[in-house]
């Protein structure tokens, strides 16, 4: 078994989301809390309503692409995937297709599975790129069987 998502999944699913969310929401209501005329050049309420928009649009944003990753490892028989809380083994032949996006410096595989299991139809996670690589380059008969998109 080998782990090819990156060292850095526990990081990018919670720190980084959490520290977001309790900076920029105390600053939120810290703008409620002392009501001011004006923030710098800014009229207080349209500042205010900024301030919700602006923290409210991260969180989403927050829950719809860090907070879904997920920690994976492969092996010749199984793939491993784990949020931190739940742990679960998908046989190969469960995998109907891997897609690959490349984000910056960022390599994000798609995994889409052949019937919903407990993360959904699909679940995504952040590949370690020489880890990843690797795991394919010694298993290059599993992956010719799947189905691979860029």
């Amino acid at each position: 078994m080998q782990r090819v998502s990156t060292n850095l999944t526990l990081f990018y699913k919670f720190f980084v989301p959490i520290f977001w969310i309790v900076f920029f929401g105390s600053m939120t209501i810290a703008a409620f809390v002392y009501k001011k005329d004006y923030y710098g050049e800014i009229p207080g309420m349209p500042f205010r309503i900024g301030m919700v928009i602006f923290f409210l649009s991260g969180v989403a944003m927050f829950f719809f692409t860090l907070m879904r990753l997920k920690r994976v490892e492969m092996s010749e028989e199984h793939l491993y995937v784990t949020d931190y809380f739940k742990h679960l083994r998908y046989p190969w032949q469960d995998i109907e297709k891997i897609t690959e996006s490349e984000f910056a410096v960022f390599k994000v595989v798609t995994v889409f599975l052949k019937s919903p299991g407990t993360f959904g139809k699909k679940f995504t996670f952040m590949a370690s790129r020489d880890r990843y690589a690797e795991f394919w380059r010694e298993h290059t008969v599993l992956h010719d069987q799947l189905k691979f998109e860029v």
